[in-house]
């Protein structure tokens, strides 16, 4: 609608309130400017003054020191995938200073000097005002301070008479004296800080009806407003309730902290138990298979001897028949003993025969196959051990080559197996590789929270032991670490793994191996 078509009765169009609205917006876009540009001259000059600043800071707090790359086969500790920075220098004038002032708040003795030192100058702001210090101004100087000294140990009484003496001075017309004002202040903050909530609130009623009453009563406070004081009196006994609040607040975390640093520490445990019995489970139908099948031969051996042997005596035939009874009870332990170890009893049973020593010319080709790079030497007069050294040894190579695939990709793999008389030694080493893995301490217990240094990969778990060794069990694989040392253990042998010393991670084991292993030839 235009102006011509506007109706008669119609009220004008009113100019000054758009122009006002239009002039507000207009100035605030003015002062918007000004503001932007005053931030870039303070921004601007922050970056020029930013050197200094942290040449101030680097004096007063220390510089922090940043973790050095970590050598080859070391341990580095990194947060979130970026490397920790330590903390600043302790001995740093600052952190010197605030250490030096904790421990002196700490002390026995912090509370006597303060005491003292108060008392002594609230007598000293009171002498230019008297003629003697004993007069009962003097006294109720001494009444209001002096007693601090004992507040850590006596709170309650201690702040009855400082408070009572402080205001029973101020409601006899005792000069105000800025030392008194203080201690009754720092009091009041005391209390805040020690008391209840309920109580805080009580106190806090009794300070403002207090001060109104000096008020009242006398003119001792008339050259300070009234809304000032009672400010002053609420802002002491609030701060002492919210520093009393974030100190609560602060140990009731740290607690929390506390219950679930345990709660995961006991969680490990299982799960490390957990990884432990499920490894001895696999090793017990491994070995199973081994032991059943040579007391199966025992046992058809002892039933067939009285039909190949025609010449024996009653007592010799009933013998081998308790031989044969024997051993097949044996089977039938071994069986039951198995189904109580078994961790997994769903898992489906494995039907390639048990590997040996002489098959690990193919593990090398498959560990090759999957892209990584694997050298076998063997040393000593190869020959033929029992069945469970054998395996325990492919085993043990064969979570070592799994494990440099998996935490090392990419790096050299040295596998020496050495025949020894009484012992067979088995050792492998990776040169490391570019990814970094977790793995557990030497004595096989979970790691802490850490990452190695790429140098020392591969030592990380198959199957795998990951963060805080917690295992997780692969088909087919074993428990990394973990198993590798049941393995070793199980047969009396040693076991060791680490970082290497010029880089990346060793794997040492050395299995007995009995006389009648010695004597059976080359292999």
């Amino acid at each position: 609608m235009t102006s011509d078509q506007r109706p008669p009765n119609a009220p004008p169009t009113r100019i000054g309130p758009t122009l006002a609205h239009h002039a507000w917006r207009l100035s605030g876009r003015v002062v918007a400017g000004l503001g932007q540009l005053l931030l870039w001259a303070l921004t601007g000059i922050g970056r020029l003054l930013r050197p200094l600043a942290a040449r101030i800071g680097a004096k007063l707090y220390g510089t922090a020191r940043r973790t050095p790359p970590a050598p080859a086969g070391a341990q580095g500790v990194r947060d979130g995938g970026t490397r920790v920075m330590a903390p600043g220098d302790a001995t740093a004038p600052l952190p010197r200073w605030i250490n030096a002032w904790t421990e002196f708040t700490q002390a026995w003795y912090f509370a006597p000097l303060t005491g003292l030192a108060l008392t002594v100058a609230a007598l000293a702001e009171l002498a230019p005002r008297t003629d003697s210090p004993i007069s009962v101004a003097g006294g109720f100087a001494v009444a209001a301070t002096l007693p601090l000294g004992w507040r850590e140990e006596f709170l309650r009484p201690v702040a009855a008479m400082v408070l009572g003496a402080y205001a029973a001075g101020l409601l006899t017309g005792q000069t105000l004296l800025v030392t008194t004002a203080f201690a009754a202040l720092y009091t009041l903050y005391t209390l805040g800080r020690r008391l209840p909530r309920q109580s805080t609130g009580v106190l806090a009623a009794g300070s403002v009806v207090t001060v109104a009453v000096v008020y009242l009563a006398t003119d001792t406070l008339d050259r300070i407003p009234w809304p000032a004081a009672v400010l002053v009196v609420l802002a002491a006994i609030g701060l002492g309730d919210a520093r009393r609040t974030l100190e609560t607040a602060g140990r009731t975390q740290a607690e929390a902290d506390e219950r679930t640093s345990e709660t995961l520490t006991r969680l490990t445990a299982v799960q490390r138990e957990q990884a432990v019995m499920r490894e001895r489970a696999r090793i017990a139908r491994e070995l199973h298979d081994v032991v059943a099948h040579s007391v199966s031969m025992i046992a058809v051996q002892a039933e067939t001897a009285p039909y190949t042997m025609r010449d024996l005596s009653p007592e010799a035939r009933e013998g081998y028949a308790e031989i044969a009874r024997t051993a097949r009870e044996a089977l039938v332990e071994m069986r039951r003993l198995l189904s109580v170890l078994r961790a997994d009893a769903g898992a489906e049973p494995e039907s390639a025969p048990q590997p040996r020593l002489e098959e690990l010319p193919g593990l090398i080709e498959q560990h090759r196959g999957a892209g990584g790079k694997a050298d076998l030497s063997i040393r000593g007069e190869p020959r033929t051990l029992s069945t469970t050294v054998e395996l325990s040894a492919y085993r043990i190579v064969q979570e070592a080559l799994t494990n440099a695939r998996r935490h090392a990709p990419g790096a050299e793999v040295k596998v020496e197996l050495t025949y020894l008389p009484d012992r067979l030694s088995v050792r492998v080493v990776d040169d490391g590789g570019s990814a970094p893995t977790m793995v557990l301490n030497r004595d096989g217990s979970p790691a802490r929270t850490a990452v190695l240094d790429p140098a020392a990969a591969g030592a990380g778990p198959s199957g795998a032991t990951r963060l805080e060794g917690a295992p997780a069990a692969e088909p087919g694989g074993g428990h990394g670490l973990v198993g590798m040392r049941e393995r070793a253990t199980m047969l009396g042998g040693r076991f060791s793994a680490g970082p290497a010393e010029d880089g990346g991670f060793v794997v040492e084991a050395e299995l007995p191996v009995s006389s009648a292993d010695g004597g059976r030839g080359s292999g």
